[in-house]
């Protein structure tokens, strides 16, 4: 199985957990591109930039786009780590699991800010 992850490399917070991520890919089953490369469009003309800047975009190598939260976990159960994300996709707990995701995903530079010092990051980069 491949996952694709659409990530705002801007976002500091975006970028710490593809970095970890990363780094824990040792079957390199995730593929990582950048939101602002400057061909995205072209080459990724089925997501929409702007929405995909709003709420974290996954697309398994089965063509099935995957949203939020939903990318996170299967991005963490493909490296093999926290496990334990499964139960924010159990029914009842998806459900509050999902509005906290979306204020975290509306509010996350402000909280970037806070936590780092930084709202956004023009040069960050993917290292291993």
């Amino acid at each position: 199985m491949m996952l694709t992850i659409y990530y705002d490399g801007h976002c500091p917070l975006c970028m710490k957990e593809m970095q970890l991520l990363k780094r824990h890919d040792n079957k390199q089953s995730i593929n990582f591109v950048n939101l602002h490369n400057e061909n995205f469009s072209n080459e990724h003309p089925h997501i929409n930039v702007s929405d995909a800047i709003k709420i974290l975009h996954g697309q398994l190598n089965t063509g099935e786009l995957l949203l939020g939260l939903d990318v996170s976990c299967k991005a963490w159960s493909l490296v093999g780590k926290h496990k334990w994300l499964a139960i924010l996709r159990w029914p009842l707990i998806r459900i509050i699991a999902d509005i906290f995701y979306r204020l975290f995903a509306r509010y996350r530079n402000k909280i970037s800010y806070l936590l780092t010092g930084k709202k956004n990051c023009n040069s960050c980069n993917l290292t291993r």
